[in-house]
Parts: structure tokens; sequence; C-alpha cells
């Protein structure tokens, strides 16, 4: 699902009268916003040292999504994803989105283990709706092999809910892994801002790379940390551009267009 895009295309440019209003109803439901600044690949050597961020004690990921060789998933709104983390450790999640929070199930919501969140970056936003658990980093590894079914990386709750959303006829079973994308992720708490950021750089298969600032707050905080945030990254002289992706939308229309050029290169 793309990010919605406002109209007005100025570096400054946030959200459209449009997008408030629909930002501003969801509030009262959503449980956490997670404020994203995408950093254009020319500047990300000067913008972490302008953060002050020692790469050499970041934190190593892997990350591999999950999906049809058409997409399907992602065309209707729905990701899975499984992440190898630095120690052993894993994680999973499968999430529908946009979602509206306050159409979300009381039960589901009751769930530990389930989460509605406003993603915000500089001309859009969407809601999700996800649920996450825990798996071995050799688990995801197994799965991709081949020698561990997919659904046993996921939870019983995880795999109804992906029943529920995934379009029909599509089993968990005969999804494809696309990865991985390596991730290194650190994170700082700048006295000038005084809240917690995190940095996460994308490497993706073909050299090309993301960079994200973020960080969380409580939905009823959303415009104070908004202006602060970008106060701090203005007087550190970080970009700031309208109309950006997040890092899973970016990652499956990479892959989408490196399968097309695989396709293309068998067809000669």
């Amino acid at each position: 699902m793309a990010v919605k895009k406002s109209a007005k295309k100025t570096p400054t440019t946030m959200l459209s009268g449009e997008q408030l209003g629909e930002v501003m109803r969801m509030l009262k439901d959503v449980d956490s916003v997670e404020l994203k600044l995408i950093v254009p690949m020319a500047v990300h050597r000067a913008t972490v040292q302008k953060l002050g961020l020692d790469p050499v004690e970041a934190e190593a990921r892997e990350v591999y999504f999950f999906d049809t060789p058409r997409f399907d998933l992602d065309k209707s709104g729905v990701v899975v994803r499984a992440r190898r983390i630095q120690g052993g450790g894993g994680d999973t999640v499968v999430k529908r989105r946009p979602v509206d929070p306050a159409t979300v199930d009381e039960e589901l919501r009751r769930s530990g283990s389930f989460k509605t969140e406003i993603d915000g970056v500089p001309g859009g936003f969407v809601c999700s709706g996800s649920l996450k658990g825990k798996c071995k980093g050799r688990e995801v590894l197994d799965v991709v092999g081949g020698t561990m079914p997919i659904e046993k990386l996921f939870s019983k709750e995880q795999r109804a809910f992906f029943r529920k959303h995934a379009p029909r006829g599509i089993a968990l079973g005969s999804l494809k892994a696309y990865g991985p994308i390596f991730v290194l992720k650190a994170t700082l708490w700048p006295k000038k801002l005084d809240r917690r950021l995190v940095v996460e750089m994308w490497l993706f298969p073909d050299g090309s790379r993301n960079l994200e600032i973020s960080t969380k707050c409580e939905p009823a905080d959303v415009f104070q940390v908004t202006g602060e945030l970008k106060a701090f990254l203005l007087d550190l002289g970080i970009e700031i551009t309208a109309n950006q992706q997040t890092k899973t939308r970016a990652a499956m229309e990479f892959f989408r267009v490196e399968l097309g050029r695989q396709a293309g290169k068998g067809t000669r």
C-alpha cells in the first residue's frame, strides 16, 4: 500500500488538510505513532556523522519478506516478514495495512501481540495492524532454505490473522521468500531532543541502501513530537523531503523490479 501523498510538494510539507483530519480521527483509537524520515542516499555518510553515530555499535539484522511470485499479498495490503537478529534471536510479523483502528475487533485488540500504529513520514502516513511473534534466527534460515515449513515460523494467532486477510486461495505455505536485506540498527538519545531515536540502514542486494531515522510517541503527543523532531533535524542540517516511502514499501518495490528484471533475462 502506497503512503498517501499530499498534493503540495515542498520540502517542509507534512500533511494536507484532508490527511490531517483523517489522522486526528484515528489518533483516539490507535495504540502508537512512529514518525519516520528517509534520508537521501547522497547524504547518508554526512547524516551519520551529524548524528554522532558509531557504526561499530550498530546491531546487525537480516530481513526476509514472504509473498507470491505475483506479489498478491503486497497488492492486497498484507505484509509477512521474518527477521534474524544479531545474537541468535529473531522475530516475525503479519501485518495488514491500511486499517481503520476504530474498526479493529475487540478480541484482537486484547491480544498482547497485536497493535495498531500510524507510520508518519513527510508528506504522508499509513495506519497498520500488526501481529508480532518470536522465533530463533536459525528457524528463519531453515524456512528460507526449505528445511522447515513456513507455518511453523508463525504463531497460531498469526496464522489465523493471515487466513482472514490474505487474498482468497493463497496459503501461507505457498509463499516465496524475498531477501535477505541486511540491516544495521543503531539507537541514540540526543540531549537536544531528549527522546530515543532509531537509525536503520537497509542494504539491498544490488548495493543500494535506505537510511531511516525514526522515533515513537504516544498518540496524544504526536504534533508536539513532530515539531520537535523537525526542528532538531533541521538544526543539524539534515534534509527533510516530502512524499517519502516506508522501508517495507521500498523493499517490496525493489523485489518486484528485481523479479521483473530476472524474468526479462530469462526470455532472451
